[in-house]
C-alpha cells in the first residue's frame, strides 16, 4: 500500500514551501498517509525483538523513557502462541458466500474452507474478529470414525481474535477435512475489514461498502487463517440488492435474481444455528434518510482466484458506476479489460487513473518478463479510506484525493499523485501479489518495491517530463534518511514479536520500510547496473510465483544475474538501523573517509556506533581541463575508513556521492562545503540536478544534527538562489521553513530577520515568474512557480500577498476561483486566512462543504488551520469533533494545526483532551500514530518534551507507541538544534544584513 500514502517533515510548513503534498502523500502509495512514523516504545508493549547484533544500534537513551524489549528475536515458530496460529491444519481453498444489507448496515455469510491436515491433532484454530459472530461448527472429514461429520461449539477468544474446535477424533496427518462456518457481523465506520462508505448525488445519499483487509482485518469479515504465508484459491459469491453492484477480486461468471427462500438455503444460517440477534442494535446505525431500496436480491458468483494472502482479498458493494478500456499483453497478446469504479457523483474525474493504468500495466510487464496473470483490473474510488490506497489483487482501492483528476481543476500536482499511486498500486500486482512476502517483517520487500518502480522507474519510462528519478531525493531519500537518523528508527527488517505484534504491524508501513527501503535499492540499481539490477528482480519473481519469500530469496535473485555476493554486500543495510554519515578530510594527495551511525542529535555513543556499512563512495572529480569522471569502484567495504587518492586534495574540485544514489549524508569541512557551493552555484558547473540537491540535504541535515553549523546551510542556499529548477528550490525552501518553524519561539526580530532571507531568495522568482500558468510550461516551470510563490508568500512578501488577496477576493465576492490555478490552492487559501478575518474563513469553510475537487477540499483544510485569530482557531481546533469531518480527514487538520505556531500548543492540549475520543474512534487504525505524533512534533523544547512523557505515562501506548517515540526524538533534536545553533544563525543573519 502507500502509503500511504502517508511523508514528511516535521511540519507543515514544509509541505506549504514544498508543494509536492509531501505531508499528505509522500507516496506511501499504499499506505500512504500524512505521517507513518514507526518507532520503538515500553517495554511492556512487548513489540519487537531484535537480534543481538543489532542490540547498540536500537536503544533509546538521552531522555527517551521508553526503552527497546531486550533483544532476544527468534525465529517466527518460536515466537509468541497469540499472533502467529498454529500450523497443524492449513487451508487449500476458501468457499464463501456473503449477503450484503447496505440498508440493515450488516453481513452474514458461509465460509467453507478446505484443510490439508500437516500434522496429527485434534484442534482446528482460525482467526476471527472479535465483532464477528460465528454459528457452531461444521467439520467434515473421512478420519472422523462418526458419520464423517461434526457439529461442533467454537471457543471464542476475542482477545486474541481466535476460534478453536476440538474434534472428537484425532485428524491424521496427511488427511484432509472441510470446515463450514456461518458468520455475521454488522457494516461499521471503522475503515477496516468489511465497512461502509457514502455517497451523495444529484440529493440523495447513502452508504456502500468494501473491505481493506491489509494488514490482519480480513478476520473482521470473514473467518479465516489470516496471515501472509498461508495462501489459498478463493472462490466468492454476493447476495445483494439488486440495484447495487457487486464487486470481488475476480471476473463475475453468473448473476441471477434469488429469492428469500434460495438465499436461506445458500447460506445455510439454519443447519449451523448462526444467531444475529445481536446484530439487530447495529441495523439503523448512521442511516439519514428513510430507504427507497426495493428488496429484490440478486447472486453474483465470481470465478475462483490463484492462490492468495488473506490481506489481498477483497469485495464490495454499492451504486457503483465504471468506466473501461483495456490493454493488449505484449507477452501474451491476451486483451486485459480495466475499469476504475465511483459511486455517481465522481465518475467524471475517473478518467485520468484509468488512463495511467492503461499506460503503465504492459510496462510492468516488459520490465519483469511476467504477464499480469488474472482476467480484470479494476479499481474503485472510496471516500471513506484510512490508508491512501490498496493493492488487492484485481481490485484496487483507494481515496479520492488519490485517484480523482480533473484535468482543469485538480493542477500537475493532482496529476502526478494519481499517477504515482496509481502505478505503485500496479507494481504491487507483482510484488506482493504474485511474490507475497512471508511475513511481515519482510513487509520492505513489497513497499520498497512498488515505491521505486512505481514512483521512479516506470513513472520516468511512461512520464520522463515529471523527472520522477531525481525527484526521488526529495520524495523518499530526504523522507528516509529523517526517520532513520533517529534512535526511535527500525531495520528495514524488522522482528516483530509478542502479544500487542498486531499493533505493531499496523505501524510498520513506514518511510523505513517505504522510502528506506527503496532508497537502498536504487543504490543497488546504481551499483550493478539497473538492467542487472532488473534482470535479477525477475529471476526472483519467476521463482516465487504464487507464492512468499523472505530477503534472501532476492538476493539470490540478484546474485544470479550479477555474479556478486549480494546478501553480504546489503546485510547491515537491511539489517541494522540506521545509515553512516561519512567525515572527509583532505590530506595531501589524498582523502581521509571515515564512517560513523549519525544520529539527528549528534550524539551516537560507542555502543550506538558499532554499524560498518557496504559504502559505494562514488567520487566525482572535475578535471583541470573541466572534464568530469565519476570513480564507481570506491568503496568502504565495511570498514570503517579508507584513504583515497586524490592529487593536491585541498585544490581538487570533487564530490562524494556522485548524483545522491547513496543512502548516506557527507560532512564536509566549511571550507570546503564553501567551494562545493561555488561549484553548484556556476550555469554550466560539473554537479548535476542530483548533486546539487543532495548538497542542500546534507548541509542543512548535518547541521540540524550538530555535524556542522546552520550558518553554513544558509550560505550554501543564499549561493544557489539563482538556481533555475524546481527540485533544488524545493530542497532549500523545504529546509528554510524547517528552520523558520523550530525557531519559532525565537526572539521576533531574529524570525523576521529568517523571513526576510526567505523573501530575498523566494521573492523576486515568485514576482519574475507570476500567478499565471502558461499552457505551454514544463513540468519544472510549473513547480518552480508554485514553490517560490507559496515560500514568498508564507514569509510575507508584500507584492505576492497583495496577489493573493486579490486572486481570493474574486472567490470571496462572487465564487469564482478561475484566478487561482489549482496548484496554488492551497496557498492562496491558507494565506487569505491567515491575513484575513472570519469572511476569509467562512469563505474557505464553504469550499469544504462543496468542493469540487479533492484538492479543494483538502487545501480548504489546510487553510482554516492557518487562521492567527484567537476564536477562530478555538472553532478549528474543535471542528474535526463536530460530526462534519470524516475520520480519514483528521491528519490534515492534525498536521495543519501543528504547522501553525499560533495553534501548536493549543494542538496539543486539545489531544489530551480528547485523547480518550481518539483512542476510541481510532482504535486499530493506520491513522492513530500518525495523529499523536503530529499533534506535539513540531514543538521544540525539553519541557515540551518532558510534558509529553508525563501524560502517556502509565497508558496504554502500544497501538501509537511509534509515533509517540518518534515524536519524542523530533522535539529533543529541534531543542538541541536550538540551543547549539541559535546565535550561529542569528550572526550569519546579522553578517549579511537580514538582522540589525
Amino acid at each position: 500500500m502507500p502509503s500511504s500514502r502517508s511523508t514528511t517533515t516535521s511540519t507543515i510548513a514544509y509541505t506549504l514551501a514544498l508543494p509536492l503534498l509531501v505531508a499528505l502523500f509522500a507516496s506511501f502509495a499504499c499506505h500512504i498517509s500524512p505521517a507513518p512514523r514507526y518507532c520503538q516504545l515500553a517495554r511492556s508493549t512487548r513489540l519487537f525483538a531484535f537480534p543481538a547484533s543489532s542490540r547498540n544500534h536500537s536503544v533509546c537513551t538521552q531522555g527517551d523513557h521508553f526503552p527497546l524489549p531486550s533483544p532476544n528475536m527468534s525465529a517466527a515458530n518460536d515466537a509468541s502462541k497469540w499472533f502467529r496460529l498454529p500450523q497443524h491444519v492449513v487451508p487449500t481453498h476458501y468457499d464463501i458466500t456473503l449477503k450484503s444489507d447496505l440498508e440493515a448496515l450488516t453481513f452474514s455469510g458461509t465460509a467453507t474452507i478446505s484443510l490439508d491436515v500437516a500434522e496429527e491433532t485434534d484442534t482446528i484454530t482460525f482467526n476471527a474478529g472479535a465483532k464477528l459472530h460465528l454459528s457452531k461448527a461444521l467439520i467434515t472429514s473421512e478420519a472422523l470414525k462418526t458419520d464423517n461429520k461434526s457439529i461442533i461449539k467454537l471457543d471464542i477468544d476475542e482477545k486474541h481474535e481466535r476460534a478453536t474446535a476440538v474434534v472428537p477424533n484425532k485428524l491424521p496427518k496427511g488427511s484432509k477435512a472441510m470446515l463450514v462456518v456461518a458468520f455475521a457481523s454488522n457494516i461499521d465506520n471503522s475503515m477496516a475489514g468489511y465497512y461502509r462508505s457514502t455517497w451523495e448525488h444529484e440529493g440523495k445519499k447513502g452508504f456502500y461498502a468494501l473491505t481493506q483487509f491489509e494488514p490482519t482485518a480480513a478476520r473482521k469479515a470473514i473467518p479465516t487463517w489470516d496471515e501472509p504465508n498461508l495462501k489459498a484459491t478463493y472462490t466468492f459469491r454476493m447476495i445483494h440488492r439488486k440495484e447495487t453492484v457487486a464487486l470481488a477480486n475476480m471476473n463475475v461468471v453468473s448473476s441471477k435474481d434469488v429469492t428469500q427462500a434460495e438465499q436461506d438455503k445458500i447460506l445455510r444460517a439454519a443447519e449451523l444455528e448462526l444467531d444475529t440477534s445481536k446484530l439487530e442494535a447495529g441495523k439503523t446505525e448512521g442511516k439519514t434518510e428513510a430507504s427507497t431500496a426495493s428488496d429484490e436480491w440478486t447472486l453474483t458468483e465470481f470465478a475462483t482466484t490463484p492462490k492468495v494472502s488473506t490481506y489481498l482479498v477483497a469485495w464490495a458493494n454499492g451504486p457503483f458506476v465504471s468506466i473501461e478500456s483495456s490493454y493488449t499483453s505484449p507477452l501474451t497478446g491476451k486483451v486485459i479489460p480495466m475499469k476504475v469504479y465511483t459511486t455517481p457523483e465522481y465518475i467524471h474525474q475517473a478518467q485520468y487513473a484509468l488512463d495511467v493504468k492503461v499506460k503503465v500495466l504492459p510496462e510492468y510487464e516488459r520490465v519483469f518478463d511476467v504477464a499480469y496473470p488474472l482476467p480484470k483490473l479494476d479499481t474503485l474510488v472510496a471516500s471513506d479510506f484510512d490508508a491512501g490506497a490498496m493493492e488487492n489483487w484485481g481490485l484496487i482501492t483507494g481515496r479520492t484525493s488519490v485517484y480523482l483528476y480533473d484535468p482543469e481543476k485538480s493542477g500537475l500536482q493532482g496529476q502526478k499523485r494519481t499517477a504515482g499511486v496509481q502505478s505503485h498500486e500496479v507494481a504491487h500486482q507483482w510484488f506482493g501479489n504474485i511474490a507475497t512476502l512471508n511475513w511481515w517483517d519482510n513487509l520492505w520487500l513489497n513497499e520498497a518495491f512498488a515505491t521505486l518502480m512505481g514512483e521512479v522507474v516506470i513513472l520516468d519510462r511512461c512520464f520522463p517530463e515529471w523527472e520522477s528519478a531525481s525527484e526521488f531525493i526529495n520524495m523518499h531519500l530526504d523522507r528516509a534518511l529523517d526517520l532513520d537518523g533517529k534512535r526511535s528508527s527500525h531495520p528495514i527488517e524488522v522482528p516483530l514479536q509478542g502479544e500487542n505484534v498486531e499493533d505493531a504491524i499496523n505501524q510498520v508501513f513506514d518511510a523505513i520500510s517505504y522510502s528506506k527501503g527503496a532508497s537502498v535499492l536504487r543504490m543497488l540499481s546504481n551499483m550493478i547496473g539497473e538492467d542487472v539490477f532488473l534482470k535479477g528482480v525477475s529471476i526472483y519473481l519467476k521463482k516465487h510465483l504464487y507464492s512468499n519469500a523472505v530477503t534472501k530469496d532476492l538476493w539470490d535473485g540478484i546474485s544470479e544475474s550479477s555474479g556478486k555476493d549480494i546478501a553480504s554486500i546489503m546485510a547491515n543495510w537491511i539489517l541494522k538501523q540506521g545509515f553512516p554519515v561519512l567525515s572527509v578530510t583532505e590530506e595531501g594527495d589524498s582523502l581521509k573517509i571515515k564512517q560513523n551511525r549519525f544520529l539527528s542529535t549528534g550524539d551516537p555513543s560507542a555502543d550506538e556506533d558499532q554499524t560498518l556499512w557496504y559504502v559505494p563512495l562514488m567520487l566525482k572529480k572535475v578535471g583541470a581541463d573541466g572534464k568530469v569522471t565519476t570513480d564507481r569502484e570506491l568503496y568502504l567495504k565495511s570498514e570503517r575508513e579508507v584513504t583515497v587518492p586524490l592529487q593536491d586534495a585541498q585544490n581538487a574540485n570533487y564530490k562524494l556521492n556522485a548524483e545522491t544514489v547513496g543512502v548516506y549524508r557527507v560532512a564536509y569541512s566549511p571550507e570546503r562545503l564553501a567551494k562545493l557551493g561555488a561549484e553548484a552555484a556556476k550555469r554550466d558547473g560539473a554537479f548535476s540536478l542530483e548533486d546539487r540537491v543532495g548538497l542542500v540535504g546534507d548541509a542543512f541535515t548535518l547541521a540540524k544534527a550538530g555535524y556542522g553549523k546552520t550558518s553554513g546551510g544558509l550560505s550554501l542556499a543564499k549561493a544557489l538562489r539563482e538556481d533555475p529548477s524546481y527540485l533544488v528550490n524545493a530542497a532549500v525552501s523545504g529546509h528554510l521553513a524547517s528552520l523558520a518553524s523550530v525557531w519559532w519561539e525565537q526572539d521576533q526580530a531574529v524570525r523576521d530577520a529568517i523571513d526576510r532571507f526567505r523573501v530575498d531568495i523566494f521573492g523576486p522568482t515568485a514576482k519574475r515568474l507570476g500567478f499565471e500558468f502558461g499552457k505551454d510550461d514544463s513540468p519544472d516551470l510549473k513547480q518552480l512557480r508554485a514553490v517560490a510563490i507559496s515560500v514568498a508568500a508564507s514569509a510575507g512578501d508584500e507584492w505576492t500577498l497583495s496577489e493573493v488577496k486579490k486572486r481570493f477576493g474574486a472567490l470571496m465576492a462572487n465564487g469564482d476561483d478561475s484566478q487561482i490555478h489549482p496548484d496554488l490552492l492551497r496557498t492562496v487559501f491558507a494565506q487569505a486566512v491567515k491575513h484575513g478575518g472570519e469572511k476569509e474563513y467562512e469563505t474557505v469553510l464553504g469550499v469544504y462543504r462543496k468542493p469540487e475537487t479533492p484538492s479543494h477540499k483538502i487545501a480548504a483544510m489546510f487553510a482554516l488551520c492557518f487562521t492567527q485569530d484567537e476564536a477562530l482557531l478555538k472553532r478549528t481546533i474543535e471542528f474535526p469533533f463536530s460530526g462534519e469531518v470524516k475520520e480519514q480527514d483528521f491528519m490534515y487538520f492534525f498536521s495543519a494545526l501543528s504547522a501553525n505556531p499560533k495553534g501548536r500548543r493549543a494542538m496539543w492540549e486539545s489531544t489530551k483532551a480528547k485523547y480518550d475520543e481518539l483512542s476510541r474512534r481510532f482504535a486499530g487504525n493506520f491513522s492513530l500514530s500518525r495523529l499523536i505524533e503530529s499533534s506535539f512534533n513540531a514543538l521544540s523544547t525539553n519541557e515540551d518534551a518532558d510534558d509529553v512523557e508525563r501524560f502517556f505515562k502509565g497508558k496504554d501506548v502500544s497501538k501509537f507507541s511509534m509515533g509517540l517515540s518518534q515524536g519524542l526524538d523530533a522535539v529533543r533534536a529541534n531543542a538541541r538544534w536550538v540551543q547549539r545553533d541559535a546565535e550561529d544563525v542569528k550572526a550569519w543573519l546579522r553578517d549579511n544584513q537580514y538582522l540589525a
